[in-house]
């Protein structure tokens, strides 16, 4: 069996285009509808109730256009509301978590000192936290917010190195970088950000996102169902935003070609 059905893939605005991504080099004869909520960005500075109601309000676009699955590219809407969308709809709801287990897994059973990366909705909510309860015994873990990066990557200053090095620098220069193993990037607006994270940490630190990881999750459950796509199939991406203005969707477009 297979499915020519699209997936449905959305964010808070700009960043799950880093999902879309990985999705068209993992998958490239799936058909992605991709929605980007950029007229209520940033999702991390609201409240979990907030962000399950735009969540639904997405989703339910989603299956009304007849997808297969839908991901959440957004690790606050998953944190938020993964659970609730699960219980309400009977396709695959496929959720993203901050890759702390790729992190530790990196010690071979050595003690990690890792950096978390993310928004502050996503490291206060339960979900993570059970997350850092499962690690925490072993591994130093340390949670820092990162806000401004979601704000710098929605108004399209991604190449003003000045304004982003300072950002950076303003999270992590607080810690002994040296002695940091890993930097996880929590949100999935942040792997935009990866060569500057690099610029500042040393060559012996890694930084993980989860963005390969889902895409396999998701790739595993098709299977599973019988409805990948059939090998002949073109694929491609389709984006869409709450925000209908051209400065949207020419970042959108850049984002996705970068």
């Amino acid at each position: 069996m297979v499915s020519r059905a699209a997936i449905g893939v959305f964010d808070s605005g700009l960043g799950g285009i880093s999902v879309v991504r990985q999705l068209r080099h993992d998958l490239p004869n799936e058909r992605v509808l991709y929605f980007g909520d950029s007229a209520n960005a940033p999702y991390g500075r609201k409240t979990p109730e907030q962000v399950r109601e735009l969540s639904f309000g997405i989703v339910e676009h989603f299956v009304h256009q007849g997808v297969k699955a839908v991901v959440i590219a957004c690790n606050t809407a998953t944190s938020a509301a993964v659970d609730a969308l699960r219980e309400a709809y009977d396709i695959p709801i496929i959720g993203m978590e901050p890759a702390l287990k790729p992190a530790c897994d990196r010690g071979h059973g050595a003690a990690q000192r890792i950096i978390v990366a993310a928004t502050p909705l996503t490291l206060h909510e339960p979900k993570f936290k059970r997350l850092m309860t499962r690690f925490s015994d072993q591994h130093t873990i340390f949670s820092q917010p990162c806000p401004d990066l979601v704000e710098i990557l929605e108004h399209g200053q991604l190449a003003d190195r000045d304004r982003v090095l300072r950002t950076l620098h303003g999270y992590l220069d607080r810690y002994d970088l040296d002695a940091i193993d890993s930097v996880v990037l929590g949100c999935t607006h942040f792997p935009f950000f990866r060569s500057y994270f690099r610029e500042l940490l040393p060559e012996t630190t890694a930084i993980i996102d989860g963005n390969a990881g889902t895409v396999h999750h998701l790739q595993v459950v098709l299977e599973s169902l019988g409805k990948l796509a059939p090998e002949d199939a073109a694929g491609g991406a389709e984006l869409r935003n709450s925000d209908p203005s051209e400065r949207v969707a020419a970042l959108e477009r850049s984002l996705l070609e970068r």
